[in-house]
C-alpha cells in the first residue's frame, strides 16, 4: 500500500512540478506570478480531451496540445499583457492575470459546460498507478528539457538576460517583447502539459486546475521562485507529502489535503523565504 501511494504522489508530483515550472518561468520574465496559469493549462486540456473524443489518438493530441497551448501563450501576451506592462506596476499586473483567470474560466464553462469528464487515460486497461508512472515519465523529460535550453544554449542566455534587466538586455539589441512573448508561450506549454498528466487523475471540469494551483503555488514557493530545478523538486515533494499525509494521518484524510501545501508555504516563508533552491536577493550598497 505504501508502494502504490509513493507511486501516486510522484505522478501527482510530477503534474504539480510541471505547473510550478510555468510559474517560475512567467515570474523570471515579467517579476510577477501568474494566476491564470491553471486557467490556461485547463483550457488546453479540454483541447486534448476534444482532439481525443474526435477520434485522435493519445500520445498524437499530447504535442498537438502543447503546440496549441504554446501560440495561446504568445497571443495572451502579445494582445492582453503587452498592453498594460509597460504602462503599470506590479499590483496592476497581477489584476490583470486575476481577470484572465476568471474570463477564461467562464470561456470553458460557456464552451464546454461545468459537466463532469473522465479524461482518457494512455493505459486504460493497466494495473492501478500506471497513469502515475506515465505522468512521471513523461514530465521527466520535457522538464529537463526546458533546463537544458534555459542553461545551455543562445536562447536561454537571452531568456535570462531579459528576465535579469530588460532594459540593459534592450539596449544590448536583444528584442524583448518577443523573448517575453516566448517566455509566455513556453510556460502555458508546460502548463498544459501538467493539465493533461492530471486530467486522468482528476475529472475534466472548469475549476479542475483551481486546486492544483495552489499545490504548484506551494511547490515553486517551496523550491524557490526563481529556480527550474527547484520547482520540479517542489513539485514531487509536495505530491508526495499530500498523497501520504491524506492516507496515513487520520486527522487530515481527503478532506484536508488541500491544508499541506498551505502548511508548507507557511513554513518555507518562515525558515527559508527563497525557497530550498532559490538565492536570497543581493543589494549593492
Amino acid at each position: 500500500m505504501f508502494g502504490q501511494q509513493l507511486l501516486e504522489g510522484l505522478g501527482a508530483g510530477a503534474g504539480y512540478a510541471a505547473l510550478a515550472l510555468a510559474l517560475v518561468l512567467t515570474y523570471r520574465f515579467t517579476g510577477i506570478v501568474n494566476f491564470a496559469q491553471g486557467e490556461l493549462a485547463m483550457l488546453a486540456t479540454y483541447v486534448a480531451w476534444q482532439l481525443v473524443d474526435s477520434g485522435m489518438p493519445y500520445w498524437a493530441a499530447l504535442p498537438v496540445t502543447v503546440a496549441v497551448a504554446f501560440l495561446a501563450g504568445v497571443v495572451t501576451e502579445r494582445t492582453v499583457m503587452r498592453r498594460v506592462e509597460d504602462r503599470a506596476g506590479e499590483l496592476t499586473l497581477v489584476a490583470t492575470t486575476i481577470g484572465l483567470y476568471v474570463t477564461v474560466n467562464a470561456i470553458a464553462a460557456l464552451v464546454w459546460t461545468s459537466a463532469l469528464r473522465a479524461f482518457p487515460s494512455p493505459f486504460p486497461d493497466g494495473p492501478a498507478g500506471v497513469s502515475a508512472l506515465v505522468a512521471a515519465c513523461v514530465a521527466g523529460p520535457v522538464l529537463g528539457a526546458v533546463a537544458l535550453v534555459v542553461r545551455h544554449t543562445g536562447l536561454g542566455l537571452v531568456m535570462r538576460a531579459v528576465a535579469a534587466d530588460p532594459r540593459s538586455a534592450r539596449l544590448s539589441g536583444v528584442r524583448v517583447g518577443r523573448v517575453l512573448a516566448l517566455g509566455w508561450g513556453a510556460a502555458s506549454a508546460i502548463g498544459a502539459v501538467s493539465g493533461v498528466l492530471l486530467a486522468p487523475i482528476l475529472f475534466l471540469e472548469p475549476t479542475m486546475m483551481t486546486g492544483v494551483l495552489v499545490y504548484s503555488f506551494a511547490a515553486a514557493t517551496l523550491g524557490g521562485l526563481d529556480s527550474a530545478p527547484g520547482a520540479v523538486a517542489g513539485g514531487l515533494i509536495v505530491g508526495v507529502t499530500e498523497t501520504l499525509a491524506g492516507t496515513y494521518l487520520g486527522f487530515v484524510g481527503a478532506d484536508l489535503k488541500i491544508a499541506v501545501p498551505l502548511v508548507l508555504i507557511v513554513a518555507v516563508l518562515l525558515l527559508r523565504p527563497q525557497g530550498l533552491f532559490g538565492s536570497a536577493p543581493v543589494e549593492r550598497a
